[in-house]
């Protein structure tokens, strides 16, 4: 199947009906979550994070031969290419399965190597970009740090210093998604004399690197990710990601655009979690009466339809206004807090409808409420974006 040009036109009708194109995108990723990846995810433990090799590479095959591979990977590279909104779409489809958004389709789909590189020299591309999409690389992006809040331009405390031609970096960080067994990794350290965002730069470090060593960090959900450790690991000139004291600029493009597929996938979970909980208030029985006949969760229902509906809209939004290149960082953060938001408090009312069964590990409910907690937490927490969308409002007065 080859992957449409999913962008919106520039002079929208005033509908928000999807692009036919985008459509059938979505009813074949949907029809391949339903046939192919939840009967094999339905063979795995409950809190399982991971597919083993036999069971995962006929499995990608599939996705692969279907055009399903790597959806935020440009084309030239491998990928799907899918404009933002394509993303969107493709990331709440995927999510709706037991492992949800940290693992989408229980990965099927491959494992998009974060953007950042493909702005990257022609080596970089060829040595980094290109195994993590045809060979299924495992990659990591390390920003965040202990002793620093959720500003990444004033909290990075890591430094790379100049020696040669080599840089050599010290310092440490927290939180970092899938570093434990990463071949490779983008990190953002602050080079010497530099201070803010003027002075952060972009690196490529092999996650073999002397000098690098990782720990996992237990969470409420079923996988950890990862505290980093560098003792003046050794990173060539040419790894070097963009010039040097100008790698904010790559982090903030990355998270602002990464915050709309994260946001969607949310969503995915909240709507696959609705059903479980319509189906059951349909055919539970209390009290010689079913619960779908009860006003308390008709009205449970209610809202958590209203708010999905209204969520997917700022979420659509956001990623219309990047595909027309327009800045998008006050969308990106309101559909990133009112998302993940209305995500959790649909998955609580989803719990409470279905009473015991809903914290039973019999279904995923419960696992899908630790992973949503976390939601409003990781690409920077529901705080920082209501900061931005407050400093949008008031200007140099919101501080």
């Amino acid at each position: 199947m080859k992957i449409p040009d999913t962008r919106l036109d520039a002079t929208p009708s005033g509908s928000w009906e999807l692009p036919e194109e985008l459509v059938m995108l979505q009813d074949t990723v949907r029809r391949f979550m339903q046939k192919e990846v939840l009967p094999l995810e339905a063979t795995l433990e409950h809190d399982a994070y991971e597919v083993s090799p036999a069971l995962l590479e006929p499995l990608q095959a599939k996705a692969k031969a279907a055009g399903l591979w790597c959806f935020r990977t440009p084309v030239e590279y491998g990928g799907a290419g899918l404009s933002l909104l394509g993303q969107a779409v493709v990331a709440e489809e995927t999510a709706k399965c037991r492992m949800g958004a940290y693992v989408p389709g229980c990965g099927a789909f491959g494992a998009d190597a974060p953007n950042a590189i493909f702005n990257g020299s022609p080596f970089q591309i060829e040595k980094y970009a290109k195994p993590a999409t045809e060979r299924g690389k495992k990659v990591f992006v390390a920003i965040s740090e202990a002793g620093g809040g959720s500003d990444p331009a004033r909290s990075i405390r890591t430094v790379a210093r100049r020696d040669g031609d080599r840089y050599l970096i010290k310092g440490s960080k927290m939180w970092i998604t899938g570093a434990g067994d990463a071949d490779w990794g983008i990190v953002f350290a602050r080079t010497e004399g530099g201070d803010q965002r003027g002075g952060i730069t972009c690196f490529i470090v092999d996650g073999d690197a002397p000098g690098m060593t990782t720990r996992p960090i237990k969470t409420i959900r079923s996988y950890s990710p990862y505290e980093i450790n560098f003792d003046d690991v050794e990173v060539p000139v040419e790894n070097r990601l963009g010039e040097e004291g100008l790698g904010f600029a790559i982090c903030e493009k990355w998270l602002v655009e990464g915050r709309v597929p994260y946001a969607a996938a949310t969503l995915g979970i909240a709507e696959a979690a609705m059903k479980i909980a319509v189906e059951w208030a349909k055919e539970r029985q209390t009290f010689r009466t079913r619960l779908a006949e009860k006003q308390a969760i008709q009205w449970m229902l209610a809202d958590s339809e209203i708010e999905l509906r209204a969520a997917r809209l700022l979420v659509y939004q956001a990623a219309w206004k990047g595909d027309l290149s327009q800045d998008m960082k006050l969308e990106s953060s309101i559909a990133k807090v009112f998302a993940t938001e209305t995500a959790g408090r649909i998955i609580d009312r989803c719990v409470q409808i279905l009473g015991g069964m809903g914290v039973a590990a019999e279904l995923p409910l419960e696992r899908w409420y630790r992973e949503l907690r976390i939601k409003r937490i990781g690409e920077g927490p529901s705080e920082v974006q209501r900061m931005v969308v407050a400093r949008s409002l008031l200007g140099k007065a919101g501080g």
